[in-house]
């Protein structure tokens, strides 16, 4: 099943009338070759699932019926990844796609003191994230928050547990063993480069703990990978 995704959905209002996207009336038109009375499912990535049936099967401006909707509910915890942008941004996309694919709920891209990439076309990283989230049928669509440096993410105000992942020095903390099943939590990975001693410092004095993901040195984007799946496993 091919889901299409329209953001704005008044579901106190059904049935309704509503348009694809010119980029998702193409695919399902030209693409997917549907015509008018052709049932579809669609999602405004806020956890609706809605039925729904072409009305205008115009490849540039798609029109639909949406008829009924089915609620998912939101996960029991909220997962916040802060993640330094590689300096080749195709592994940071990997990333950004294989997180919304496992379960993530909040992504900024950290620029720290050793950051090899300091901006990011968040346009083209928000269409991954919708691409991902269609492809998992994960209904929630993930926060993308614009470039922060290190600082200013410390200064966030999360309520959850907070870690921030270290191999400079080998940590012994296990994120599995540091972690508390249904928590919220709050991750920060670095660059290659990794974070200076004098960040950490910073983070550990702001409340995070230090922890590792394991025996291995990873990349940046498997960190992340690693770190999001981890999570979501613990509270399977």
């Amino acid at each position: 099943m091919y889901l299409f995704y329209i953001p704005h959905i008044d579901s106190s209002i059904l049935p309704c009338e509503s348009n694809l996207d010119p980029e998702e009336s193409y695919h399902c038109i030209k693409v997917l070759r549907m015509r008018t009375g052709s049932a579809l499912k669609l999602t405004d990535g806020q956890g609706n699932l809605f039925d729904a049936v072409v009305v205008t099967d115009d490849p540039k401006r798609c029109t639909v019926e949406v008829q009924s909707v089915t609620r998912q509910e939101k996960k029991g915890f909220y997962l916040h990844l802060a993640v330094a942008p590689t300096k080749n941004i195709d592994r940071f996309e990997w990333f950004i796609e294989k997180a919304t694919e496992i379960g993530v709920d909040e992504i900024t891209p950290l620029i720290g003191e050793f950051s090899e990439r300091t901006k990011v076309r968040t346009d083209r990283l928000q269409k991954i994230l919708v691409s991902a989230m269609k492809q998992s049928m994960n209904l929630y669509l993930p926060i993308l928050n614009e470039p922060v440096r290190f600082k200013e993410v410390l200064m966030k105000r999360f309520e959850g547990q907070k870690f921030i992942g270290y191999v400079e020095e080998q940590q012994d903390l296990l994120l599995r063993d540091a972690y508390t099943e249904g928590s919220d939590a709050m991750i920060l990975i670095g660059p290659e480069g990794d974070f200076s001693k004098k960040e950490v410092a910073l983070a550990i004095d702001s409340g995070f703990t230090a922890i590792s993901l394991g025996n291995s040195r990873l990349r940046t984007e498997t960190a992340g990978v690693v770190a999001c799946m981890t999570i979501n496993l613990l509270n399977q």
